[in-house]
């Protein structure tokens, strides 16, 4: 089944629509010992409460998802849940598994708490790089009105202890790339069987999470209920996210910071405030590199009706890459590792190189009216990977596993993981995982369809 007739094929996921909130990095107080706190207090003892609140006349749990970490980092941590009726989240974090010490982090801004019915999202900041911090999640359940008239009336505490550790020069170079999801979960499950078995420092999710998402329900499923999360992953192993083409379409997607946090404001400059989703994290000996390659149609293709803007995003994320590629702790790095979601390098001339006008399609050269790779892309971005002695750039998109060569005026090779179908042929579903070995960088394909190495490249220090 090739990627068009899967598309097609996929089912779509309906689900009630909700109204979406957004949370931003929040006040903190002090907690000692198994216990949670009232404004501002320090207190001890314990207090977990598995069942939400009746108090609104129901009986659903608050918390109605699994925590995810996102926006892997050194020195912060995005935190992420979902909750059933109107509500406040908070985070409680702590360097000892016995939470002495244990500071609250609540969803929210300074002035206001980050309060909706859908997702609280708690952001972690001054944490120390390569350390492993010990987490639970709570919310209090809200009734509101009216502006002035709001109550807390029940409270709803996650009873289970989650880790992670913060990236950073220390930390394991150990990481996975997954893609191309598609919300085909018979597809995605053996996907996180293999992660669990991996256990990575850090996993980049490469994009094509599902079709489209009209509402923040279906962004809920698909993002926060999927394998990844009920497999226990994201919950301890920090994600990384480069969207893909499908990532950015449906109502609900336009604002897709609803369930993925942007980066940290200060790990852009103020002429890259829009460029939430580029990321520069050091892991170890190896530099990733985050990169958005966007739709795989024109801006001018009617079928969007004008309402794209890729082309200047791209130009804008070039101006972004030269900088970071020069940040002392990137540009010492041993190995640099670039992730974008449509490939950048393609040696087939039938191949549609996604600058094709008008409307995408030539059916004199090209085989698809759609980028099977970004040319743009290659003319924006390649030199500046070239130039910082760039190892590899894994992509996706084409649902087909293969490996590209490095070439003398392109010393990155180019890795495009597989897609979401277990019946046979090249479109099985992909693991890619990285690690460093003593002077070596391995990358391993591992085709999880029948646990077999599609492929494995062993690379050395730039």
């Amino acid at each position: 089944m090739d990627r068009r007739d899967f598309l097609k094929k996929s089912a779509v996921l309906t689900a009630a629509a909700t109204v979406p909130g957004m949370a931003f990095a929040g006040e903190r107080q002090h907690i000692q010992g198994n216990g949670t706190s009232q404004e501002g207090q320090h207190i001890h003892g314990n207090n977990t409460a598995g069942e939400a609140s009746e108090g609104d006349g129901t009986e659903r749990k608050l918390i109605d998802t699994p925590p995810m970490l996102q926006n892997y980092a050194a020195t912060s941590m995005g935190i992420a849940f979902g909750v059933s009726s109107m509500a406040n989240g908070y985070v409680e974090y702590s360097e000892t598994p016995d939470f002495q010490d244990a500071v609250r982090i609540k969803c929210g801004g300074y002035r206001v708490t980050g309060m909706n019915k859908d997702v609280m999202q708690v952001r972690l900041t001054g944490l120390k790089p390569a350390t492993r911090y010990y987490y639970r999640i709570g919310a209090d359940r809200i009734q509101y009105n009216h502006g002035y008239s709001m109550h807390i009336i029940g409270n709803e505490n996650d009873p289970q202890t989650y880790s992670f550790v913060t990236a950073g020069r220390k930390a394991d170079s150990h990481f996975c790339v997954i893609n191309d999801t598609h919300g085909a979960n018979d597809a995605f499950a053996p996907v996180v069987e293999k992660l669990n078995g991996i256990k990575p420092s850090c996993v980049i999710w490469n994009g094509d999470v599902y079709d489209r998402c009209e509402d923040i329900a279906m962004q809920k499923a698909v993002f926060m209920n999927s394998p990844l999360s009920a497999g226990g992953v994201a919950s301890s192993v920090p994600l990384l996210f480069c969207p893909g083409n499908h990532d950015s379409r449906g109502l609900a997607n336009r604002h897709l910071e609803n369930v993925w946090m942007f980066r940290q404001p200060e790990e852009r400059l103020a002429r890259d405030w829009d460029l939430g989703r580029n990321f520069a994290v050091r892991m170890g000996d190896v530099a990733l590199i985050g990169l958005d390659t966007a739709e795989d149609k024109l801006d001018e293709n009617p079928l969007f009706a004008g309402l794209f803007n890729s082309g200047a995003y791209r130009e804008a994320q070039a101006q972004w890459l030269r900088d970071a590629l020069k940040r002392k702790d990137i540009a010492s790095a041993p190995f640099l590792v670039a992730f974008c979601h449509i490939p950048i390098f393609c040696s087939d001339p039938t191949e549609n190189p996604g600058d094709v006008h008008p409307n995408d399609s030539d059916p004199s050269k090209y085989s698809t009216d759609f980028a099977s790779w970004q040319r743009t892309c290659h003319d924006l971005w390649g030199p500046l990977l070239h130039k910082a002695g760039c190892n590899l750039v894994i992509a996706a998109h084409t649902h087909s596993y293969r490996y590209d060569e490095p070439a003398p005026d392109r010393c990155w090779a180019q890795m495009v993981g597989g897609g979401p179908n277990l019946s046979g042929g090249k479109s099985f579903p992909t693991v890619i995982e990285g690690k460093v070995v003593g002077r070596r960088l391995i990358v391993t394909a591992h085709n999880v369809a029948d646990g077999t190495v599609a492929g494995e490249y062993a690379f050395r220090p730039r």
